[in-house]
């Protein structure tokens, strides 16, 4: 079995739900990566934090996403794993935020060099998909190698975890 590093960014706070705002103490990413633990457990957690989060208000979030996307901003983390050499396959969790990845995820990515490393992208979404989440990846880690991407409906995270069980049994 391959050394697996389960590396995700998630918000907690007012989050999207199938047409309601809701708040929520857990954010959807993290709920699966968690799931993902329990069915993996010797694998490594590591949780993306930024080091000014984004507002817990759901419009005031998207307004701050959307910024950051258009700036390419490469905002500043709480902290990052010391090194990834040990792993051999990183599964990458994220929120769909405007059709890609957050931010916080690329400032991740571009501290660390992924060649010859399995990349197993899962986006958490109420309905947009992986969006072109995978071709950013492509870009920021052109020497990975990338497998296809989980679109996990963000409410529905909770019962996913036979979907991403059998994704990277699949992948890894």
């Amino acid at each position: 079995m391959s050394k697996i590093l389960v590396a995700y960014f998630s918000r907690a706070g007012e989050n999207y739900f199938g047409g309601a705002i809701k708040s929520v103490a857990v954010g959807n990413t993290e709920i699966c990566a968690d799931l993902i633990k329990q069915a993996f457990p010797d694998a490594d957690l590591f949780k993306i934090e930024m080091a000014a989060p984004y507002a817990d208000n759901y419009r005031k979030c998207v307004s701050q996403v959307t910024a950051d996307l258009m700036l390419h901003k490469r905002p500043a983390l709480t902290a990052l794993p010391e090194s990834i050499a040990a792993y051999d396959a990183i599964v990458l969790g994220y929120p769909n935020y405007c059709g890609t990845i957050p931010m916080a995820v690329a400032t991740f990515l571009e501290a660390f060099d992924f060649t010859g490393k399995k990349l197993l992208p899962y986006c958490t979404n109420e309905g947009s998909g992986m969006g072109r989440s995978e071709k950013d990846l492509r870009k920021l880690c052109p020497t990975a190698v990338i497998a296809p991407g989980l679109a996990i409906t963000g409410s529905a995270a909770a019962q996913s975890q036979a979907a991403l069980v059998g994704w990277m049994q699949e992948n890894l």
